[in-house]
């Protein structure tokens, strides 16, 4: 027989809190006469500066610190490998070279795009 020890309620009591944290913080964009674009861009000029600042000092970091974490950890691996096997493989640490340069080098070109 089915035991129901709490979870249950439990995972329905999170839900609902959730769908009612949700519904009250959620703000509501209105356009005006249908014109959704100009809301959507009206949203878009006032929180850019926002946006830029938290991808320029948060996101772009984390993405270059977990690219140039696997390309150090790559290229021992595959350093070891040739120790063993005497082929250095370069593939794999050349992908994640250029990962890295193209995340190093964005944040000066990736706004100009987006604008």
């Amino acid at each position: 027989m089915y035991k129901n020890n709490g979870t249950t309620k439990k995972i329905l009591l999170l839900l609902c809190l959730s769908l009612v944290l949700i519904s009250i913080f959620s703000i509501t964009a209105f356009a005006t006469e249908g014109d959704v674009a100009g809301a959507v861009e009206q949203t878009w000029i006032t929180a850019k500066d926002q946006i830029k600042q938290v991808v320029n000092r948060v996101v772009f970091p984390i993405i270059q610190l977990i690219l140039a974490v696997l390309f150090f950890v790559k290229v021992s691996t595959a350093y070891l490998d040739y120790r063993k096997h005497g082929t250095f493989e370069w593939t794999a640490p050349a992908i994640l070279l250029a990962t890295l340069i193209f995340a190093l080098t964005a944040p000066l070109y990736i706004w100009e795009i987006i604008g």
